[in-house]
Formats: structure tokens, sequence, C-alpha cells
């Protein structure tokens, strides 16, 4: 049974959720062996759930055969007791837009996804009742929605405070996702904007370089590409009250800014393979399955880096 939008804001509260990236092979192909064991990996860590098929998953290049065995990984995995959040959304060049995203909402929901987070349309960029009509197609599959602010270098749409108040007004919407990279300004006014009109709808960070900060702005939930792998330190951060344990939040937020600054860099795309590195370097995966056959070429020094970014917080982990 579906969960409701209550519940998924409720379990969303105080919670982290990896974005979870697909480990693949040289050729392309599923790790099969090393996907199972990255499920399990996740199911032992203290996580509400996992989002699969969005953009650290490549959810919107991923064969259809290949996206519904990861679907299927994780919801054996995380059970019922935890959230398995799909992406939903189309290609830009998609001939119909709603249909196609649809279409993939609505296998989300036959293969168990209990909630959806919405890929935004750049098709209607610029075109507000688009975007609308865009989010109620989606919504159409029966599903709880997280809105996703991306920023626009990423393929995101940039959503007028307008736009979000009558997305924030669908009964369908659990919350949003925050994702402006560098734009602080962005963040900070949508969460005035629900703090002054929709106290009730979950601000979601996916703010990996300023994830501390967008914490103290209100968000009440992290949904991050950084959680995808030593996830410990990052829900802690996420659980602990600033003004309840100011120092235990400080030492947390420069731990992990530490590691978002050796993952999340330029060139960005290739934060996902870096994920994948630090996954491998933590012995959930092996390093044959750590290629993003869409992501860029990186630097060979990279591998050092992340290594040993991977390592710190490592020793931070193992000391919670």
């Amino acid at each position: 049974m579906a969960a409701s939008v209550a519940e998924v804001r409720d379990r969303l509260r105080g919670g982290l959720v990896p974005a979870v990236p697909v480990p693949r092979t040289a050729d392309g192909a599923l790790a099969v062996a090393a996907q199972e064991a990255y499920a399990a990996y996740l199911a032992t860590q203290p996580v509400v759930g996992v989002a699969v098929w969005v953009h650290t998953g490549r959810g919107l290049h991923l064969p259809v055969e290949m996206r519904r065995q990861v679907l299927r990984s994780w919801r054996q995995a995380m059970g019922r007791e935890r959230l398995v959040i799909a992406g939903a959304g189309a290609p830009p060049d998609a001939a119909d837009c709603d249909a196609e995203a649809r279409r993939m909402a609505e296998e989300a929901r036959d293969l168990g996804a209990d909630a959806l987070l919405c890929f935004p349309p750049v098709r209607y960029r610029g075109d507000p009742a688009g975007i609308v009509a865009y989010h109620q197609a989606l919504a159409e599959a029966g599903l709880p929605l997280l809105l996703f602010y991306l920023y626009e270098a990423a393929g995101g749409v940039t959503y007028s405070l307008d736009v979000l108040t009558e997305l924030f007004a669908l009964p369908s919407v659990a919350g949003i996702k925050m994702a402006t990279l560098d734009s602080v300004m962005t963040f900070q006014d949508v969460a005035r904007l629900l703090r002054r009109q929709f106290p009730g709808t979950v601000l979601v960070t996916g703010e990996d370089r300023f994830l501390g900060y967008s914490l103290l702005c209100g968000a009440e939930s992290a949904l991050i590409g950084m959680g995808a792998a030593l996830p410990a330190p990052q829900a802690a951060l996420v659980a602990t009250r600033p003004t309840d344990d100011p120092a235990r939040f400080v030492r947390l937020t420069v731990a992990i800014d530490d590691f978002a600054q050796a993952t999340f860099r330029a060139p960005m795309e290739g934060y996902i393979r870096r994920m994948l590195w630090a996954l491998a370097d933590t012995g959930v995966i092996p390093e044959a399955a750590t290629h993003d056959p869409v992501g860029p070429p990186l630097a060979a020094w990279e591998r050092e880096d992340v290594r040993a970014a991977t390592r710190r917080l490592a020793a931070v982990a193992g000391a919670l």
C-alpha cells in the first residue's frame, strides 16, 4: 500500500535519504553483484530511505530493464520500514514530455516506490502553466510528490515564487528538494516562503556544498548524492539540532564539508563517479563497478584526492 503524503512527510523529517548511483562496468552494464552489495550496505546504515532513478542514479539515461532491476533491488533491501523515492520525468527531447513523465511515474508506482522526486521539466522553462500541468500529470500516478528545484546548469528549472506557490498548493506535494549549488539567496527565499505560507511542507536540502547552513536555514531532511557513501556522519548532522549541541553540529559540518569539496567540484557532473570511487574505497563495491558512462572524464589526480577525503570521513564515521 502506497504511503500517504502525511506519512512521507513524517518519515522524512530529521532523516537522510541518499541519492544512490548505479554501479556499472566499463561496458555500461549493471554490475549486479555490486548493486546487491551496495543495497545491503545501505540497509545497515542510519538512513530513512533511498532515492533511485534521480540525477545521481542517471534515471533519465538508464535502459528501461536496468532501471527496473535497480528499483527492485532497492525495494527489497529497504523493506517497508524505509522509503524508496523514485525520480520521474522525461528527457528534454521527449515527443510528449507529460505523457513520458507520467509513464515513468506509473512504472515507479507499480514497482513499489513510496514517492516521486519530480525531474525539472526543462521543456517548460519560462512557461508557468506548463510547469504546473507537468506536475499535475505526475500526480496522476497516485504517489506523493517531492518537487525538485535544481540549478539550470545541471538541467534544472528556475521556479518563480509564484509558480512554487501554485505547486505547494497541490494536495500531492509532500515537500521540495532544493539543489541550487551556489545560490544561497534562492534557498533562503524558498525556505521563507514555506515558513510563511506552507509550514507543513517539508523542506528537503539537496545542498551538498552547504549542507550545514541549509539545515540552519530550516531544512528538515536531506536528499543528497553525497549521502551515497559513508552516510552516518551526514545522518548524524541532519539529526543534530544546532541549538542543542552546537559543538557537535559544527564538528560534523567541518568534516562533511571537507568530503563535499573533494567530491562535488568541477566538472560537477563528475560527482557521480567520485561517489562510486568513495564506495570502492570503503570496500562496498569493487573498483571495476565505478564507471559512469554519462559522466565526463576525470583527471587522474582526482582518484587519490577522493581516496584521501574518504579516509578522513571514514575516521569521523568510526568515531560516532
